[in-house]
């Protein structure tokens, strides 16, 4: 499985006000592992850029003189995104700047997703921890992903914090393997699964007593009243038996 995260930084927040990318980063993971691939580049775009933006990213006009537009590079930035799984945090926007330089390059380049799927992790947070902030430095806090190298944006900076945050908020690795080999993980999982499981005793099971098993029927039944009917506990298979 290959992923790619995505990270750009702008000239301004509207394409439609013909506001451009200035700066893609890109981070490789195959099967939830990043690699050493990364793609990277900053881009003229021929126009001012806002403050507000300069004050973010601190990337100016002058900094970008020298840069490839985008039509140079977008065969290979599209290359790279190639039927991989795009991870975008708040992806409506990177996604909206995209497609119309896309757009710019001519109908025949299509869309971001004529390329590659998309994943919004913005979305992702916002259904998992709803009610609570869920920009990229407060999931970083939330997941003890460390970002104290963050003090402005970066698009290949953002884009592997984000590959960190995503695969915690997914529940997988996330750390850097490179160097060990696959025999070696084979070997330390089987370290790990085989100490002596023979010499292991048989656990202990001890039952709940007549009077626990009454309060607990009690509690259930006092659940039941204040839920209107709900308990949970309750419409579990067999449960009114046992009950009863």
């Amino acid at each position: 499985m290959r992923q790619v995260v995505l990270d750009t930084e702008t000239t301004g927040l509207e394409p439609a006000e013909g506001h451009r990318v200035i700066e893609i980063g890109c981070v490789e993971m195959v099967n939830r592992r990043r690699t050493t691939r990364t793609y990277h580049c900053y881009l003229n775009p021929d126009r001012e850029i806002d403050d507000g933006a300069v004050a973010v990213h601190g990337i100016t006009r002058e900094q970008l003189a020298s840069s490839p537009r985008f039509g140079e590079v977008a065969q290979e930035f599209i290359d790279f995104l190639r039927d991989a799984e795009v991870i975008i945090h708040n992806a409506p926007f990177d996604v909206g700047f995209l497609n119309a330089e896309l757009a710019r390059l001519g109908a025949a380049w299509g869309t971001l997703t004529d390329h590659c799927q998309i994943t919004d992790t913005l979305a992702m947070a916002r259904e998992q921890h709803p009610g609570q902030r869920n920009n990229l430095d407060a999931l970083c806090k939330r997941y003890n992903v460390d970002n104290s190298g963050r003090t402005l944006h970066g698009a290949l900076l953002d884009a592997e914090i984000l590959s960190d945050v995503y695969l915690r908020m997914t529940g997988g690795q996330a750390t850097l393997l490179l160097d060990e080999s696959p025999p070696a993980r084979e070997a330390q999982v089987l370290a790990v699964n085989s100490p002596h499981r023979e010499e292991r005793p048989a656990l202990r099971v001890v039952a709940a007593s007549a009077e626990e098993l009454a309060a607990h029927r009690v509690r259930l039944a006092t659940l039941q009243k204040k839920s209107d009917g709900r308990c949970i506990w309750l419409q579990l298979p067999g449960q009114e038996a046992a009950d009863s």
